[in-house]
């Protein structure tokens, strides 16, 4: 009769060894893939800011960009630990705070220097309306990408891996939509930015059950 420990045996002999990093290559192809396509709809959708060189010289566009990308650094963490089964990468999303509350006080300290009369049009910008939606339609080919990643990998926890991953593509949506926008306040971007992330998230958390099943 075989015993338990030789029928293991047996089925992980021919068993070929999981290479190393083989998550973080395999989240990096998707992710990779993901943020070229949704560059590619910023161009033909939105376009390049005309601007763009010169405001690369200025401090307002790496603001922008570093916050998302310090944001996708976190959940794209957040998302590999979740990519294993029984991955508990949610719990590491509280550094999301860390740069949230920097980029709140830079947006603070803008306000205090600024006429009072000023304050709104600082918050609401010129494209307030639009800027969520922006950031959810440019992370849907990122978020497809990693999709095509979760499918040869193990998740276990559906719902939060579909939230980890929405953040992530939302993230460097943000990044990518950095390219277009010419908004500059630090409350504007602490606003509706994290909005568009944040639908980004839900929309992962509502289809993950469905999309990252195997």
């Amino acid at each position: 009769m075989t015993t338990t420990d030789q029928l293991i045996d047996q089925l992980a002999r021919d068993v070929p060894p999981v290479p190393r990093n083989a998550v973080g290559r395999r989240l990096a192809g998707g992710l990779i893939g993901g943020a070229l396509a949704s560059v590619l709809l910023l161009i033909l959708w939105l376009g390049i800011r005309p601007d763009l060189g010169t405001a690369m010289h200025g401090s307002a566009f790496w603001m922008k960009w570093s916050y998302a990308l310090a944001l996708a650094l976190i959940a794209i963490g957040a998302t590999a630990r979740l990519a294993r089964p029984e991955g508990d990468g949610l719990r590491w999303l509280w550094l999301a705070a860390i740069p949230m509350l920097l980029l709140a006080g830079h947006g603070i300290m803008d306000m205090a220097r600024a006429p009072q009369a000023l304050w709104l049009s600082m918050w609401l910008g010129h494209s307030w309306l639009v800027c969520p939606w922006r950031v959810l339609v440019l992370s849907v080919p990122i978020f497809l990408g990693l999709l095509w990643s979760f499918r040869r990998l193990a998740p276990t926890r559906l719902r939060e891996g579909g939230a980890a991953a929405g953040l992530a593509s939302g993230a460097f949506a943000a990044m990518v939509y950095c390219l277009h926008c010419p908004e500059t306040a630090a409350i504007f971007v602490l606003t509706w930015y994290s909005l568009g992330m944040l639908l980004a998230a839900l929309a992962g958390a509502l289809l993950g059950p469905r999309l990252l099943r195997w």
